[in-house]
């Protein structure tokens, strides 16, 4: 199989790219949110709903120790947190 020919360091490197790659997609969301005066479009549950599930995911990296999965979703844990607040603040 292929996926066994990728060593660790090489997937810790692959999901640490892919997860700053998805944090900064959710900062161009707090943006566009935070730029308008128009009401949001994102539902409070959906992103209260993303911010749970970071927030896990971040837990779960620090318990095994793997660094790809507590940074990224550690960081797509804040900015989540601040398309929430802006949502909220709408």
């Amino acid at each position: 199989m292929i996926l066994k020919q990728v060593s660790d360091k090489g997937f810790e490197i692959a999901g640490t790219v892919f997860g700053l790659l998805a944090s900064a997609t959710i900062a161009t969301q707090v943006y566009a949110e935070y730029s308008t005066d128009r009401p949001s479009t994102v539902s409070v549950f959906y992103a209260a709903g993303f911010l749970i599930i970071f927030a896990f995911w971040t837990l779960y990296g620090l318990r095994f120790n793997r660094v790809a999965m507590w940074v990224t979703n550690g960081i797509a844990t804040m900015v989540q947190t601040l398309i929430l607040i802006v949502i909220l603040l709408k």
